[in-house]
């Protein structure tokens, strides 16, 4: 029998504010010493009063319209009761039935060329726990991430693939960066996956058994999970036997789901609105007011600069970096020529770019450009130079000055001549049909000019003389 699986994935991003949820905490705790960014609101003190950070309810609202969600007028913050030790106050503050946002979609390109649109079901808020680090002597526990602000983006179960899954969480990741929301930075635990995983005959609508497969920390463990979690389900189902409903954890070094406890349900968590936070009201005003602020998303990027003439796989290497695609956008104006400036910002600048000492803008990436397809310098000469435009950043129109392409076509002719003269075997390979000999004597005359002749000239020059 063929089976199909039926995935949905919640994935938390953690929002891009100053301070976490409920306190004044800093939220930037990447590599803090444990336990140095809590306060008693945080650590779930008795009688400490949370107050709800409007950035973070403004960020949340902000990525759920980049995913076209319906804004409710009145949301809710609810207590969410369960029992863990890097969890002080014994509940998280969630949201249940009155989310902030309901409703969206998001639109995944396949490897096929193909698109498909993921339903979303909700984008909530609520806090984080703290973090817990198993050792030899016990367990130790860090509350710097108690309190931390998260976006939950629960999908609709749409997904069918392994393939899908991906393009889904990927997709996710820009847009969150894009707006702002969220930097989505697994390496620094700013992204989280939960897989929820079921298997049905092809052809049944009714949905199978599901496991739900949480806290996956990189593209590569979702995928693999996924693939996992699908293969199991499929044996069992083949061996006779039945999937049990559960929470199961991932073990990456052994590319394994394990069994951790069975699914809680809804009431088991004793869902209650939260006394100490006042209900959200949203006004259409502020609604709009957000809207105005969406920047122009992925999607829509990746639509322009194909219309441009850039390649697919061009335009989507730019997109997948937001500060590189600003840049390519900035440099074309001053340069007018996309395809161009792609090219040399993808394949020789951008591995520049890592390193601590770039700072090349883009006006010079764009002046650089136009200067070689408008023929003032080469591309040899500005290939030769790069090292000091990304490290120096000159004035490419000054710098460049004594580099400027060959005028004097006689000086020029000259040296063709020569080359002609200490050639005469790739003179008689042209002469005989092979095309692409000319190709050699042209790159010696441009070693011979240092770079400084045109191209384009020298294989005219060199046309005529050998005809």
């Amino acid at each position: 029998m063929e089976y199909e699986p039926v995935i949905g994935l919640e994935v938390h991003c953690r929002i891009s504010s100053k301070t976490k949820m409920f306190c004044r905490c800093s939220n930037d705790i990447f590599n803090a010493e444990p336990n140095t960014h809590v306060c008693p609101i945080c650590m779930g003190f008795p009688g400490m009063l949370p107050v709800l950070n409007e950035e973070v309810v403004r960020k949340g609202i902000l990525g759920a319209l980049a995913l076209g969600c319906e804004i409710p007028e009145f949301s809710k913050m609810d207590r969410k009761s369960y029992f863990y030790p890097d969890l002080p106050k014994g509940f998280q503050i969630s949201q249940y039935d009155l989310p902030v946002s309901v409703k969206g979609k998001l639109t995944i390109t396949k490897s096929d060329g193909s698109t498909k649109d993921i339903g979303i079901t909700r984008l909530h808020l609520e806090d984080d726990a703290g973090k817990l680090t198993h050792t030899a002597g016990g367990t130790l526990v860090d509350y710097n991430r108690s309190g931390t602000p998260l976006m939950e983006i629960v999908s609709e179960p749409d997904i069918r693939s392994v393939e899908e899954a991906s393009a889904y969480a990927r997709q996710l990741q820009k847009i969150m960066r894009y707006v702002g929301a969220s930097n989505a930075d697994m390496e620094k635990g700013m992204m989280r996956f939960d897989i929820n995983v079921s298997l049905r005959p092809k052809g049944q609508k009714k949905f199978g058994t599901r496991t739900e497969t949480k806290n996956l920390n990189s593209f590569r463990s979702l995928e693999k999970a996924l693939e996992y979690e699908i293969q199991r389900q499929k044996e069992i189902l083949e061996g006779g036997g039945q999937v049990v409903q559960e929470t199961r954890g991932w073990l990456d070094d052994k590319e394994i789901t394990v069994s951790q406890r069975g699914k809680e349900e809804a009431a088991d968590y004793r869902y209650f609105p939260e006394p100490d936070v006042p209900p959200i009201v949203v006004t259409r005003e502020m609604v709009e007011e957000l809207k105005g602020q969406l920047p122009e998303l992925p999607d829509q990027k990746l639509a322009k600069y194909k219309e441009m003439g850039l390649s697919d796989n061009d335009a989507a290497t730019l997109i997948a970096d937001m500060e590189l695609a600003d840049d390519f956008e900035k440099a074309v104006e001053i340069s007018g020529y996309p395809k161009k400036t792609a090219n040399w910002l993808l394949s020789e600048i951008k591995p520049l770019r890592a390193l601590s000492t770039y700072c090349a803008t883009p006006e010079t990436i764009g002046k650089m450009v136009k200067m070689i397809e408008e023929g003032v310098i080469t591309g040899k000469i500005a290939k030769d130079h790069l090292d000091e435009i990304c490290f120096r950043n000159p004035d490419p129109e000054k710098y460049f000055e004594p580099f400027k392409v060959m005028e004097d076509t006689g000086e020029l002719e000259k040296i063709c001549q020569e080359v002609i003269k200490h050639n005469p075997q790739i003179v008689a390979d042209f002469k005989g049909g092979k095309e692409k000999a000319i190709g050699s004597l042209v790159g010696q005359v441009m070693g011979a000019t240092k770079g400084s002749a045109n191209p384009k000239s020298v294989n005219e020059i060199l046309r005529k003389l050998l005809t």
